[in-house]
């Protein structure tokens, strides 16, 4: 059995308390204190694992009375996710953002297993540019949504 690391036990936790509500607002400090943390080690974890391409926004306050809001996207149908999601599609969309995003669509149950795995090994295609990659990847979008219309 692996232990897990401050980041990923941080990470559970915040994932725990957005399961029971829609969205969560948090002081980064308290937070940090919590886990007996630096603030910035918070961050780190808001700014990696908490993305857009994983289907949350999060809105941050600085300063002493700072913080942070994150909420996950909930959708009450295919259509809603799908226009949502192409419209927060940045110009240019990292190796890693294309990832996350195609994983979003798997754990949305909008792409299989099998198609998920495929348009990874298109996407993630290191000679892609990052501008490249976020036209394929809206493409992708427009198409998944009027699949859902046939």
């Amino acid at each position: 059995m692996t232990a897990q690391n401050t980041s990923d036990i941080i990470e559970a936790y915040l994932r725990r308390l957005l399961e029971e509500a829609t969205e969560i607002e948090i002081k980064r400090a308290d937070l940090a204190n919590q886990f007996d943390v630096v603030p910035s080690q918070i961050n780190y974890v808001i700014k990696t694992r908490f993305t857009a391409s994983k289907g949350f926004d999060v809105e941050s306050k600085r300063g002493g009375g700072g913080y942070i809001k994150i909420v996950k996207y909930h959708y009450s149908a295919r259509h809603e996710f799908l226009t949502a999601l192409y419209q927060k599609m940045p110009i240019s969309l990292t190796i890693k953002a294309s990832h996350d995003i195609i994983q979003l669509l798997f754990d949305e149950k909008v792409l299989t297993e099998r198609e998920g795995n495929l348009l990874l090994l298109i996407i993630t295609d290191e000679a892609i540019s990052s501008t490249v990659r976020a036209n394929m990847m809206k493409n992708i979008l427009q198409r998944l949504d009027r699949d859902n219309e046939i």
